[in-house]
């Protein structure tokens, strides 16, 4: 197939439209209630507390509700090992590409760069894209990310030593708790105590994990679906809700948050395409179209709400971090469909499978 046959396959693929589609016009949705006034000032971060604690949790739960085999298991662990390894190749990079940047200036463009909101708007639009094969790859790639953003990030920007309670976040996270113990399930369901079920639609019964409640305890599962589909929605309208809430005039004239939301959202994505190409052509550390486009979602994300908070916490150049985080969020939305076609087009390539 030719470049342009490839595109127009892509552009007319109506699952990845309508997922494109569903994700810009929820947030707009989100937008113009606030704008309205239906939504009042505290909605986002109403919406945005139900999403991490409730709906996130249950979708990264449930995503590792399903059978393991050796490819997806190979690609579990190269997905683990890209996302430390990129947040270490990020570390490195980030000095040299910020260093006409003095100061705190510099520390919170390192950290703002580093670290993206994965968890918040990369996870609902990996879901809605790549069902729960891509959610999956994505509560493994975001270990790494937490392991670096509550250590290296408070530590540069506090300038302090690691706190207990920074491990205690870490670790005590409802999103964190719900991936451990859903990699756990998935990992070693061979070797927990079995129970037969019946399947519905074959003869005979089939042994699985007692802790696969997809087929143990579709009683309690069913109910964690239904609050797992909320994550999309209710993450979308938050965001929409909180660029209604902001002035973008002023962040609009900064020229350095302009700059660091290209080489957030541009930057970063393509810089892991690349050597994730090389990685996979050399196959040193192979992955295939769907880890590879969860791994660019997550990595075109804007600005992590706990990098911000930190930069303004610590009084690390706030006003900075505040229009960094606005502008990186109106241009992950304009370039997340962007990256989505890229991806779908290598994937007609035959690099990845």
């Amino acid at each position: 197939m030719s470049f342009l046959e490839i595109l127009q396959a892509t552009v007319t693929d109506m699952d990845i439209v309508s997922a494109v589609t569903s994700t810009v016009f929820i947030i707009l949705l989100g937008f113009f209630l606030r704008k309205r006034g239906t939504f009042d000032s505290t909605i986002g971060k109403t919406l945005s507390k139900v999403v991490l604690t409730v709906a996130l949790p249950a979708l990264a739960f449930n995503a590792f509700m399903q059978d393991i085999d050796t490819d997806s298991l190979k690609q579990g662990m190269n997905v683990l090992i890209w996302g430390i390894a990129i947040y270490i190749i990020l570390i490195l990079i980030s000095k040299p590409i910020f260093l006409k940047f003095k100061g705190d200036q510099q520390d919170t463009l390192r950290v703002l760069t580093i670290f993206g909101s994965t968890t918040f708007f990369g996870i609902p639009i990996v879901g809605a894209i790549y069902g729960p094969e891509g959610v999956l790859y994505a509560s493994i790639f975001n270990i790494g990310y937490r392991i670096f953003l509550y250590s290296y990030g408070y530590i540069k920007m506090s300038g302090l030593k690691m706190e207990s309670k920074n491990i205690k976040t870490m670790f005590l996270n409802p999103i964190v708790i719900a991936t451990f113990l859903g990699l756990f399930i998935w990992l070693f369901q061979e070797y927990l105590p079995q129970i037969a079920v019946t399947p519905l639609v074959e003869d005979g019964a089939t042994h699985v994990a007692f802790l696969r409640i997809d087929q143990t305890a579709v009683w309690l599962y069913k109910p964690m679906t239904y609050l797992a589909r909320l994550a999309s929605p209710l993450a979308w309208l938050a965001i929409g809700a909180t660029l209604g809430d902001v002035t973008f005039k002023q962040a609009a004239v900064d020229k350095t948050s302009w700059l660091y939301s290209f080489i957030k959202v541009v930057g970063v994505p393509l810089l892991n395409i690349i050597l994730l190409t090389i990685l996979t052509v050399t196959n040193i550390l192979p992955v295939n179209i769907v880890s590879l486009g969860t791994i660019v979602i997550m990595m075109a994300t804007p600005t992590a709400t706990v990098a911000a908070a930190y930069a303004i916490s610590f009084d690390k150049d706030a006003l900075l971090a505040s229009n960094a985080s606005l502008l990186s969020t109106v241009t992950a939305v304009i370039m997340m469909p962007v990256w989505i076609v890229i991806v779908n087009i290598i994937g007609s390539t035959g690099l990845f499978k």
